[in-house]
């Protein structure tokens, strides 16, 4: 019987070749089409540039004092753009700026010891370092700069101020401050030294209250914390107090392990995203601490980490806050190196809450104790805030031992 729809195979080799064939086409299209929304996008990027561009040959082509600094003019730029973005902790860092930036992390620098503020339109003291010449000479949280060595700083970008600050040992320098609720301003004539930055000292008190003073969240200060705590436990501490006045911060994965010696489990903090999501850091389960009575003294030098720490601890229930109320820094930033040792940015990257949601930008953490200065108590050298610690803790411990009675 004849068939005329007899069919014939394509050979096997014939068919492998046209596969190949047909997917070479569409790799082909595929790769011509990326080429295409690549070519666009970058129409697109030149297009956006154009005015840049322009300026930037307007500037070589009709600038008087010539020939001009490159690697400034792009300087500038990086600094315009971080600017842009309106964010006070935004912001570019010229190579010698990221130096000194780092510097307060890394062991010394030279200056007259304390922290600052560079977010906004002048530099603002956050806080002196015990025992630096700017202690001595009577800076105080909040001081803002109007003048270094009689020039007027006005409009003059903080980071600018600070490094005319900074400088060799033994120097001096002339401060002039505005300081908030009081009339006229400050002026402070200061001798430059080196300076060790502080990390940890402690100290047994009277009755067996242990004593931390915490400086700062450096590299280092998670290990110097828990040798402090376990040398004070060793010898018999009952309750402790945890000093973080005058702490202006430092890395927050130092403060999640420090903050994790008092909580067995659970969030330390949480990260809100620009999209909304978050993260949450978590207790890192190697407590050394979690009955003993404990106070965390705070004040308006508290910031950062500090704040981190202290929040957390509140919100657990784990610590009672004496002092003032914090600073008030709730933004992480991430500081990023850029090329061929041109400097740094420094971008924020998200916020922070404590375990409880509470936002601490611009709020600060309040005290559940609020004990704050008198003049009088100042010029008497009399650490009510510290005073007011023991007196707590002493009293805690009246409490216990009378509810052990009556049980």
């Amino acid at each position: 019987m004849n068939n005329p729809k007899i069919r014939k195979e394509i050979p096997l080799q014939i068919k492998i070749l046209l596969g190949l064939l047909i997917f070479s086409l569409g790799g082909l299209a595929g790769f011509l089409l990326r080429i295409n929304l690549v070519s666009s996008e970058s129409a697109e990027f030149d297009q956006l540039f154009q005015p840049f561009y322009q300026a930037w040959n307007i500037v070589h082509d009709q600038y008087l004092e010539q020939p001009v600094d490159d690697e400034k003019l792009m300087q500038g730029a990086i600094k315009g753009m971080m600017d842009s973005l309106g964010d006070p902790y935004t912001a570019y860092m010229t190579p010698e700026e990221y130096e000194q930036q780092n510097k307060p992390l890394l062991g010394e620098y030279t200056g007259i010891g304390a922290y600052v503020d560079t977010s906004g339109d002048a530099l603002i003291f956050i806080s002196a370092m015990p025992g630096s010449p700017a202690e001595a000479a009577g800076i105080k949280p909040g001081d803002r700069v109007v003048k270094i060595d009689g020039e007027d700083m006005t409009g003059i970008d903080p980071a600018l101020v600070l490094n005319k600050i900074l400088g060799p040992a033994g120097t001096l320098v002339k401060i002039t401050v505005e300081r908030e609720g009081q009339s006229g301003r400050f002026d402070f004539e200061i001798t430059r030294a080196v300076i060790a930055i502080p990390t940890v000292e402690k100290e047994m008190l009277q009755n067996n209250i242990g004593y931390i003073r915490l400086y700062s969240f450096s590299s280092n200060s998670a290990d110097e914390f828990n040798s402090a705590l376990t040398n004070l436990l060793n010898e018999g501490a009952t309750s402790l107090i945890v000093d973080l006045r005058s702490n202006s911060g430092g890395f927050v994965d130092t403060a999640v392990e420090i903050t994790s010696n008092f909580i067995p489990s659970g969030t330390i903090l949480i990260e809100e995203w620009g999209d909304g999501s978050h993260d949450e850091y978590f207790a890192n389960g190697k407590p050394l601490a979690t009955d003993i009575p404990l106070v965390v003294l705070v004040d308006g030098g508290s910031a950062s980490a500090s704040e981190i720490m202290a929040g957390a601890l509140q919100d657990s229930g784990r610590a009672k806050l004496i002092g003032t109320t914090t600073f008030g820094k709730g933004l992480i930033q991430n500081w990023i190196p850029l090329v061929n040792n041109n400097g740094a940015v420094r971008v924020t990257i998200a916020r922070w809450l404590t375990p409880m949601g509470r936002q601490i930008q611009e709020n600060g953490l309040t005290p559940d104790i609020e004990v704050d200065f008198t003049e009088d108590d100042i010029q008497a050298r009399r650490d009510v805030q510290r005073q007011a610690a023991i007196d707590y803790l002493l009293q805690s411990q009246t409490a216990t031992i009378t509810e052990e009675k009556l049980n």
